[in-house]
C-alpha cells in the first residue's frame, strides 16, 4: 500500500477529486494549509495597503491506495493540478505499512 500526499494550489481541488474519483480512488483527507516553496510568497494589496506574505493558500490531499493503483493517482493528480507555472504543489509517496477500517476491523487493502 501507499499513502499519497498532495499539496496543490486550492483553486484546483474539484478538478483534481472528480479526476481522482475516475480512476478509482475511493476516499481521501483535504486540509487547507499554508506554505511556501521556491516562489518565497507573495505581495498583496489590502485595503490600499501593499504587504508581503510568506506563507500562501495550499489544500493538501492525504490518499491510501493499493501498490497497482498508485502510479495512477500520481500521475492524474500531476496532470490534473498542473497549471505550468510556479507554485503548481508537490507530490510524496510513502509505504504504508498498515490501514485498520475502525466499524469493521477490516486490515490492509480492504481497509482501505
Amino acid at each position: 500500500m501507499k499513502f499519497i500526499i498532495a499539496v496543490i494550489k486550492p483553486f484546483k481541488l474539484d478538478e483534481v477529486r472528480e479526476a481522482l474519483g475516475a480512476v478509482g480512488v475511493a476516499g481521501m483527507t483535504v486540509s487547507e494549509v499554508k506554505g511556501f516553496g521556491r516562489q518565497k510568497g507573495q505581495t498583496e494589496i489590502y485595503r490600499g495597503a501593499e504587504y508581503s506574505t510568506n506563507m500562501l493558500p495550499k489544500v493538501k490531499l492525504e490518499i491510501a491506495v493499493g501498490d497497482d493503483l498508485a502510479p495512477q493517482v500520481v500521475e492524474t493528480i500531476q496532470q490534473t493540478a498542473s497549471t505550468e507555472s510556479i507554485g503548481d504543489g508537490k507530490i510524496f509517496v510513502f509505504d504504508l505499512a498498515s490501514a485498520t477500517r475502525i466499524r469493521t476491523a477490516e486490515t490492509g487493502e480492504t481497509a482501505l
